[in-house]
């Protein structure tokens, strides 16, 4: 080789070539052949070695050789660069023995002059390889190079090589190119002929054009992917350069069968272990500042940083700051640095570098760990004692600095102390007298130890310390000895009132509920007093009162003696009630389940009898002889009782056993169990001693009731419970006494959930023992406990069973008896539902055949909103239960939302509430554990089974309805949207949900509401004016139309009947302002409303009677006078009077029960209480009056009184009848008569129409038929507004004709019914004379 000082510049190129013989080349030392093994692709042989196989050539070798040009003049180095870089692979070279191609020509090493030196560095992509660096010269400016470093420069060319080489190892590129043909689904297959034809022409290509890479050994397509059709391909290689890499892929693209359509500029290759990542510190705290640090041997400064968990790239801001270099232009240093780290910082994170189509990409994944430092946080200190006060972090680490703090109204300094341990600190503190003086007792001083690490992070934890007292308790000095049945208390107190906790303990250390004891605050100490109502032998035993304040407990004890006596409720007697006929006998008894020594007699009025005791197993009896003699009166009723008495002299009495004494001729039916009775006799008897056949496990519970028919005994009524759920209705009453109720409910739970398994037939057959199972629930629902998983999952077990579709024929015979068994269940199940509480996670599930839960728990920050979904096959239903996130943000943490889907209860409670039209939906009844103070809003999906159609309602179950039995309410509800299949409800409150339908109301959408709704705002709108009209024309012609008593009270009833109808129109608009289903109702608003539209509109149907009354009284009574002031006071009476006292009644009837409105209207209720016919009764009795009264006033037209000389103008009397009708039948109210008809279901939608076109335009009919009709008001308001020429042509009009247009004065009819109208009866008076006349020995007045 020759010296490189000797030229201006060389640079050594390595060639890569192959030949089918071995290449013989003289290059002395500087030539380094290297034969590469020919690597196939995966699971095939290289084309090339098929081909050799084929033609029996020789195998093809492939060689590098490092060659070395010199030359004087350095501008010649670029161009040389380009020129090389600008050749076309592979280069065929021809010679006569052999073929050789050149498969790719790279510039590794360059040595430029620099000064009296050559400084010789390596192109991009390689490097002066160790063995070089250390026996030579780095270049001054460089620096040197560390131990175990490649260096980047040397002086001069190590004279043997080697020269610069690839980087590092073989290195793996993920790559992929886009073939720009249509994608097909054989690709995804791997044994797909398509797939194999692809990946063998691919990989023949990808080899052909790849091999030109340094340390090149082999390709394999990994896949196919969609997008055109996307290639996935791995090639292992070294270190190339972004330009050869570009000319092995224009290789690819030269080699590949034009078909394929390769995109060029699609080419993109992703490459690891080339970076080197680092994280410092190793061990991270939150707090701490954390570098990040990412190096890559590529000169480059594109580079970026990612998030892997919050998806994002990373950008500089307060707490990230990210700073890239370039080292010696061939090393990336990029350094990341977090301030203060927090927990969401923690994650993987990605260190992407990009030059050309290479990205170099490492990741890292940091854990951050809090400061977790472990304390008593809170400790209680006498006053005069020392105490040391610790604490230890839980990591092993070497903290720069502890520190002690302490806040409080008083000060205690302590002194710091070095523990053994050195994750520890100790804080010894002693409160002196003059520290912590007597008045400082319940003090608290709160002290912080805080730790530091080496990089800034900061742990504390606090501890609360309280300087106390000894406090003093004094408890109820005298003993306690009280019976079963009787109450007791105990009364504990304080000297001092500062407590943390006052709490009650058995002997056994079991805490009795806080339901059993009241603890209050006085002013010199605290109380507590434990209240026993009931008191049964659990409560036997020594109690412990106890104090806590912070860590300082002071208990005192009592003891309790109770003494065996049985309850009033477990004295089982036989009989009930009995009949006796006079001179017989009958025996009594009365039973318990306890073998104690009681002293028992039987008590008759004021005679006492003893009893004979009978032991039958575990069940004692005491037996008595009744004899019914000639003492005894028949019939006579006689009440007997037995008495049980203890050691201890207290005694209880059963219930009464009721005797009837009758003759004994009157019976007929006779039993030796039952007893014997006469007919038509009903009695009842405890199941246990009835003939019902007897059952293993107990006695039977309940009663059964006899009817005497005939001379046989009949079962009236059978409320028989089987003996096992007997057992358990026992055990749970005497469960909810219990001072462990609380710890004893998962076990009864558990029993009752199997026991109602085993005895589903017996559930089925008797109604008494389903009525006793809700009962159950119903008890032990009032536990106060938290319930889990498992306990709710046995409740609804037990529910599934009294749910299931075979038991729904004993409901229906149970409510007949009980009317509020299925609200009471329904009860139960939300009160549980309140309790329930997951302890292991956010979800609640549980799925049976007849109810599913489902449910989550509240956490904190926790994003999801609540949908449940519930599907029942069998039953063909379906609902969703949503809300939304903001609703659950205004709830507490740790709260739970239950929903639970019933399939058949709305059947059940169907066959309970009449009047209700269901549809087979479900009802759905969410819960929430804690008070919800906000405004809450639920919304469900109901499928909609109903085939009839109709308007559906969304409604809760409202158990305050009824008188507390419940019923459907849709207060705060409406429906949302109503599909074909389902109906979507909003609620702004939680209970349980479902639909109604209602048939008789128009949907709210079908053009005959909308129809309806305008007749009705136009028709008001008309009424008022109308009325308004009419008030103005009585005004104006007042004097001259009341010129006589009855034109004076009629027209006094035509201004209230349209003053009245005002006023009720005005409060049926502020009626509709107030209802509005999207909104509650203003309950005080609303019923003010409903009060005085009630009260005018009876008011318009009062005066209605009154003029009718008045008409009828002027006509039949013609003799009769009577004064105008008696007159008025009667009408405004019986106008105004009598509608009021109606309404207050009404009001007053209903309101307290809150059932006066309608739920969702302000009218009078009609669904639970019919306050409508409060209304509708008075109106329609008032119209079948006045329709009386115009029957009879008609007759008296038509039928004149014997002397009357008919004339031909008696003919136009068909007039007078037809007016009479047009004006008495919209004054009678008959709009209210088609009003009626739509109150029923299913009414007919004329029935709708009309009712509203009358209702509507009642106002108008006023105006038109009571004022303007009338001839008086016409004649009136002519002579009031006409010219003088207007009232020539009426007189002359008049003169023309009779005086009054209908009928002649000379026929005393119309002489009667004209006065009626304030007309005058004398022919022969002045025009215009309305005075008082005496004609023809007629009255007029």
């Amino acid at each position: 080789m020759k010296s490189p000082r000797r030229t201006t510049l060389c640079f050594m190129i390595i060639v890569i070539y192959s030949s089918q013989a071995t290449l013989n080349l003289n290059l002395e030392s500087i030539v380094h052949p290297s034969i590469l093994r020919g690597h196939e692709p995966a699971g095939e042989e290289p084309p090339r070695h098929k081909r050799a196989v084929a033609s029996s050539s020789p195998a093809v070798d492939e060689h590098t050789v490092d060659i070395e040009i010199s030359f004087e003049n350095a501008s010649f180095l670029e161009p040389i660069k380009a020129h090389l870089n600008s050749l076309s692979f592979p280069i065929q070279v021809n010679s006569t023995d052999q073929v050789i191609n050149i498969l790719s020509i790279e510039v590794t090493t360059v040595c430029r002059p620099a000064g009296n030196e050559i400084w010789c560095s390596c192109e991009t992509g390689y490097r002066w390889p160790q063995e070089s660096c250390l026996p030579h010269l780095t270049c001054q400016d460089h620096g040197g190079s560390p131990a175990g470093n490649h260096c980047s420069c040397l002086k001069g060319l190590p004279p043997k090589g080697p020269f610069c080489q690839l980087r590092g190892a073989d290195v793996t590129l993920r790559m992929s190119v886009r073939l720009n043909v249509g994608f097909q689904e054989d690709l995804r297959n791997s044994s797909s002929a398509l797939y194999r034809s692809y990946k063998t022409d691919l990989e023949m290509a990808f080899w052909k054009g790849y091999r030109i890479l340094p340390g090149f050994k082999m390709v394999t397509v990994t896949g196919f992917r969609p997008g055109s059709v996307v290639v996935t391909y791995e090639v292992t290689t070294t270190t190339s350069s972004p330009e050869l890499m570009r000319k092995a892929n224009e290789q690819v693209l030269q080699n590949l069968n034009q078909t394929y359509k390769m995109d060029y500029n699609s080419f993109q290759a992703v490459t690891s272990n080339e970076t080197k990542f680092s994280v410092i510190p190793e061990i991270i705290f939150e707090g701490d500042t954390v570098s990040l640090v990412c190096e890559n041997e590529v000169p480059s400064s594109n580079v970026s940083w990612y998030h892997v968990e919050r998806r994002s790239d990373v950008q500089n801001s307060s707490r990230f700051w990210i700073y890239t270099s370039v080292l010696n232009n061939m090393t990336s240093l990029s350094r990341f640095t977090i301030y203060n780290i927090t927990q969401g910082d923690a994650g993987e994170y990605i260190c992407k570098l990009t030059l050309d189509i290479f990205e170099y990409e490492a990741r890292k994944k940091i854990n951050v760990t809090p400061i977790r430092i472990s304390a008593n946080e809170e400790m209680q200190v006498m006053c005069n004692s020392p105490v040391s006060l610790n604490c230890c972090s839980d990591i092993h680490v070497n903290w720069s600095k502890i520190e002690w703090k302490q806040e409080g109204k008083i000060s205690i300094p302590g002194n710091s102390e070095t523990d053994t341990d050195p994750r520890c600190s100790k804080y010894t503190l002693h409160a002196n007298e003059v520290q912590c003086l007597s008045g400082s007792a319940g003090t608290q001083v709160v002290y912080t130890c805080e730790f530091t690490s080496a990089h800034g992070a900061r742990g504390s934890k606090n501890i609360q310390v309280t300087f106390t007292s000894v406090a003093n308790l004094i408890i109820t000095p005298d003993p306690i000895s009280v019976s079963e049945g009787q109450s007791l208390s105990i009364k504990c107190t304080s000297d001092v009132n500062s407590y943390d906790e006052v709490y009650w303990n058995t002997s056994a250390g079991i805490k009795i509920h806080k339901r059993f004891y009241t603890t209050r605050r006085c002013p010199n100490g605290t109380e507590s007093v434990l209240t026993v109502k009931t008191a049964t032998r659990e409560w036997n035993g020594t109690y412990y009162c106890i104090f806590r304040y912070k860590n300082s407990y002071r208990v005192a004890t009592k003891d309790v003696t109770v003494h065996p006596l049985p309850l009033e409720s477990n004295i089982m007697v036989d009989p009930l009630e009995a009949v006796v006929p006079l001179r017989g006998s009958r025996h009594l008894k009365c039973c318990i389940e306890d073998d104690e020594d009681y002293k028992v007699t039987f008590q008759m009025d004021s005679w006492f009898f003893p009893a004979a005791k009978e032991v039958n197993g575990k069940q004692v009896c005491y037996k008595y002889d009744f004899t019914a003699n000639s003492v005894f009166q028949c019939p006579k009723h006689v009440d007997v009782f037995c008495h049980f008495t203890n050691a201890v002299n207290n005694s209880v009495r059963s219930t009464s056993m009721k005797l009837n004494l009758v003759p004994e001729m009157t019976i007929m039916c006779q039993d030796p169990v039952i007893g014997v009775g006469e007919p038509g006799r009903v009695i009842q008897k405890l199941c246990q001693f009835s003939d019902i056949p007897s059952s293993p496990g107990g006695p039977a519970g309940g009663i059964i009731t006899y009817e005497c028919v005939g001379s046989q005994w009949k079962v009236k009524r059978n409320n028989c419970i089987s003996a096992p759920i007997n057992s358990l209705l026992q055990l749970a009453k005497a469960l909810i006494k219990s001072p462990t109720q609380d710890k004893k409910l998962a076990t009864y739970l558990k029993d009752l959930s199997i026991s109602t398994g085993k005895v589903e037939n017996e559930v089925s057959s008797f109604p008494g023992s389903l009525g006793a199972i809700i009962n159950i629930l119903d008890l032990l629902s009032t536990v106060p406990t938290q319930v889990n998983s498992e306990m709710m999952t046995h409740v609804l077990s037990t529910v599934n069973v009294i749910l299931d579709k075979p038991i729904l024929s004993t409901w229906k015979v149970l409510q007949q008896q009980q009317t509020n068994q299925s609200s009471q269940l329904l009860d139960s199940v939300e009160r549980f539902s309140r309790a329930l509480q997951s302890e292991d996670g956010t979800s609640l599930c549980i799925s049976q055949t007849n109810v599913q839960m489902k449910g989550m728990v509240i956490r904190s920050g926790h994003p999801k909103s609540y949908k449940q979904s519930f599907v029942f096959a069998d039953s063909d239903l379906w609902g969703n239960v949503a809300i939304d996130n903001f609703q659950l943000e205004n709830l507490q943490t740790d709260s739970s939302i239950v929903t639970v889907a019933f399939p058949t209860l709305k059947t059940i409670i169907a066959q309970e509430v009449q009047g209700e039209n269901f549809t087979n939906s479900l009802v759905m009844t969410t819960t929430v554990t804690h008070n919800i103070t906000m405004p809450f809003s639920i919304s469900m999906t109901f499928k909609n089974n109903n085939p009839l159609g109709g308007l559906p309602q969304c409604v809760f179950w409202n158990f305050n309805l009824a008188n507390h039995t419940g019923g459907w309410d849709n207060s705060g509800c409406y429906v949302k949207e109503v599909n074909e299949d389902s109906v979507s409800c909003s609620c702004d409150h939680l209970t349980s949900f479902s639909i109604l339908m209602s048939p008789d109301s128009p949907d709210p959408g079908s053009l005959l509401k909308i129809l309806l709704d305008i007749i009705s705002y136009i028709g008001l709108c008309f009424s008022i004016l109308s009325l308004a009209a009419c008030l103005v024309v009585e005004a104006v012609v007042w004097k001259s139309v009341t010129k006589n008593r009855t034109s004076y009270m009629r027209h006094t009833c035509i201004v209230n009947i349209a003053a009245s109808l005002l006023v009720a129109d005005i409060w049926f608009i502020v009626a509709a302002a107030i209802d509005d289903h999207h909104y509650i109702l203003n309950e005080t608003a609303c019923v003010a409303t409903t009060f005085f539209i009630h009260f005018f509109y009876l008011s318009v149907f009062f005066w209605m009677l009154t003029l009718g009354l008045m008409l009828f009284y002027r006509l039949v009574f013609i003799l009769h006078d009577t004064s105008r002031s008696t007159q008025k006071a009667i009408a405004f009476s019986l106008g105004y009077g009598c509608p009021l006292v109606i309404s207050v009644i009404t009001v007053g009837a209903t309101q307290p029960q809150e059932v006066y409105t309608r739920k969702n209207a302000c009218w009078l209720n009609w669904e639970d209480t019919k306050a409508l016919l409060a209304f509708i009764i008075p109106a329609l009795i008032i119209v079948v009056v006045n329709v009386t009264i115009t029957v009879v006033v008609i007759t008296k037209i038509l039928r004149p009184s014997i002397g009357d000389k008919p004339s031909k103008q008696e003919k136009s009397s068909l007039f007078q009848i037809s007016k009479s009708i047009g004006v008495l039948t919209p004054l009678l109210g008959l709009t209210w008569g088609f009003g009626l008809a739509t109150v029923f279901p299913g009414s007919n939608a004329v029935f709708h129409i009309v009712f509203t076109l009358l209702n509507a335009f009642q106002g108008l009919f006023i105006l038109l038929f009571g004022c303007l009709w009338d001839q008086k008001v016409q004649e009136a308001l002519l002579n009031k507004f006409s010219l003088s020429r207007w009232s020539s042509q009426l007189s002359k009009s008049t003169s023309l004709g009779s005086s009054t247009p209908v009928f002649s004065m000379s026929s005393p009819i119309s002489r009667r019914f004209n006065n009626l109208f304030g007309k005058t009866a004398a022919p022969k008076g002045p025009p215009g004379n309305d005075g008082n006349l005496v004609s023809g020995g007629t009255s007029t007045v």
